[in-house]
């Protein structure tokens, strides 16, 4: 049994360090990884840094909602997905109101709902390896992680309604363009992150948390808007169409 903790939680300097710890699955989401990820948050090492880092061990940042666990809750898929999308939006509304800055440091792929996490960033590096996908009109469910809540505020309706539709991925280039990421880097994310968070972290934390709380006194918009996408995810993948897509889509993937 793998007693590995599914999020690590360090700190050194003022500065938080938040590590998704599931590279075996791509650091999919599954309920006890979000638990997780919500404690640490939520834990004091986080709540006083000056700083927060995200980051992910191995090949990929994530890569959304695991689909073995969908699969695997198939007699109560409706209940799980409520679950699951809404402990992704408490991760996402934590992410966003945190009293310090968060940074995320991006590798690999990015899919599905776990584009929240980047969207409620104060600040994004990507690997120019690392793409985000969507996989939402491949798989036939509802955008989740704030691909309609927050999204769109980012780089414009037309945009997020033009990249759902066309499930096109992403490189991190075009994601600088767009206003999505903030820097791109050929080498270490992660240090790329801790530079970026050790300037903020020598700045005034009182002057920064402000303009934080000011920046996000839209917080019940944003929260709406996340549940709003929990209700249509909800009811969307309890249909035929995205049951068929789950199967398909996993034994796919167990042939490759």
């Amino acid at each position: 049994m793998n007693t590995e903790p599914l999020v690590r939680l360090q700190r050194s300097d003022g500065i938080a360090l938040i590590s998704l710890n599931r590279p075996a699955r791509h650091n999919a989401l599954v309920p006890e990884l979000l638990a997780a990820l919500l404690r640490a948050l939520a834990h004091p090492h986080s709540q006083d840094a000056r700083a927060v880092i995200l980051r992910a061990e191995g090949r990929s940042f994530s890569t959304g909602g695991d689909l073995v666990g969908f699969r695997d809750h198939l007699d109560s898929i409706g209940a799980y997905a409520h679950g699951l999308v809404g402990q992704l939006n408490a991760a996402i509304l934590a992410i966003y109101t945190h009293p310090a800055p968060v940074i995320c440091a991006v590798q690999g792929q990015v899919t599905g709902g776990s584009l929240g996490l980047l969207l409620a960033a104060d600040h994004v590096i990507m690997h120019r390896a690392a793409t985000i996908t969507p996989w939402y009109s491949v798989v036939g469910f509802s955008p989740d992680g704030g691909w309609t809540a927050l999204l769109p505020g980012i780089i414009g309706r037309r945009q997020a309604m033009n990249w759902l539709a066309d499930n096109s991925s992403h490189d991190a280039d075009t994601c600088l363009a767009l206003g999505l990421v903030h820097q791109v880097v050929g080498d270490d994310c992660d240090a790329a992150a801790l530079r970026w968070a050790q300037r903020v972290a020598e700045k005034d934390a009182g002057s920064v948390a402000l303009a934080r709380r000011l920046l996000n006194a839209d917080c019940n918009t944003v929260r709406q808007r996340l549940e709003s996408e929990r209700e249509y995810f909800v009811s969307q993948i309890q249909t035929q169409a995205a049951l068929d897509g789950i199967d398909l889509f996993l034994r796919r993937r167990e042939h490759v």
